[in-house]
């Protein structure tokens, strides 16, 4: 197997003020934990590029695209940031990190294509799920895994794709961008009630949305699971899998109140490669999305790494 890791330093320049959650130590913590795991040099490294704007209207309007551009401060500037909303700022460096995050989710949808790569983790910010069309929001730019898949479909002409979706939080942002469009089938969980509150009223029929409750563990998802996204899935027959892969539903992060540990991951994954090898070659790119407690976001992103590149 041939799993690549993309990844850049500008990703770590987004900053949004010390006390955010989603914070660049997020992402030295993954790097910190696959050293710690010495599973680094069983990865290929690749740099992200830069999107293109044209792959970003793919899915975001011009305004949208526009808000963030014109809008990060200067570098001198007296101002450090910039509010789109009460949670999602931009700083200097936002549009930068952003075009990386996009642009990594492509090369690597890219490279998976072509062959080079059996499959991608993206380790980027800022995450995309919450992204929708016109706006930024929930500390999202662009929706970096709709940007990726809209590439797959319209720049390589793959007729069918999947979207999988663990964050604690629904993708509304992914939901809104593929609404009954028949060649995504996109399933998630999220815990429910909980931000950004949607996910439940009359999805569309190319959703399988599983609204879990509070405080629920890793048996509960895999029941849910295995009921319900797996049908749905070999119906769907997907020629490629792209991975919202939000590590926010651990029992340690504070960001939500459910209790999954680093063997849930590994299952979700591990049922994701069986489909993926079955329909799509076994073509997976996986995004970073969520994940606020670096120890346990260093362990589970490992353990979903460990699992894609087969060394668990």
């Amino acid at each position: 197997m041939t799993t690549a890791f993309y990844t850049h330093a500008d990703c770590k320049r987004h900053e949004m003020g010390s006390w955010h959650p989603e914070s660049p130590e997020r992402l030295q913590a993954i790097e910190d934990q696959l050293i710690a795991s010495r599973i680094d040099s069983l990865l290929e490294f690749r740099e992200a590029p830069v999107a293109d704007e044209k792959a970003l209207a793919r899915v975001h309007t011009q305004d949208a695209i526009y808000r963030i551009r014109e809008n990060c401060p200067g570098v001198n500037s007296e101002y450090q940031h910039f509010p789109l909303d009460a949670d999602t700022m931009l700083n200097a460096y936002t549009w930068r990190a952003a075009l990386r995050a996009a642009g990594a989710a492509i090369a690597a949808t890219d490279a998976v294509i072509a062959g080079e790569l059996d499959n991608a983790f993206c380790s980027v910010r800022p995450p995309g799920h919450h992204a929708t069309p016109r706006e930024a929001m929930g500390f999202c730019m662009f929706n970096n895994v709709a940007v990726a898949a809209k590439h797959a479909m319209e720049v390589h002409g793959l007729q069918r794709v999947a979207i999988v979706d663990f964050d604690v939080h629904h993708g509304n942002g992914t939901e809104e961008t593929f609404r009954d469009d028949p060649r995504v089938l996109m399933v998630s969980f999220f815990q429910h009630p909980f931000y950004p509150y949607t996910g439940t009223d009359h999805p569309a029929a190319n959703m399988v949305n599983l609204p879990i409750p509070a405080h629920s563990y890793g048996d509960v998802v895999r029941q849910a699971i295995t009921e319900k996204w797996l049908p749905a899935l070999h119906q769907h027959q997907p020629e490629m899998i792209f991975i919202s892969a939000g590590f926010d539903a651990h029992k340690e992060d504070d960001m939500g109140q459910m209790g999954l540990v680093e063997a849930d991951y590994s299952w979700i994954t591990r049922q994701i490669m069986m489909v993926a090898k079955q329909y799509s070659r076994g073509r997976i790119v996986s995004c970073l999305e969520g994940g606020y407690n670096l120890s346990a976001l260093g362990r589970s992103v490992v353990a979903h790494i460990k699992v894609l590149a087969e060394l668990d």
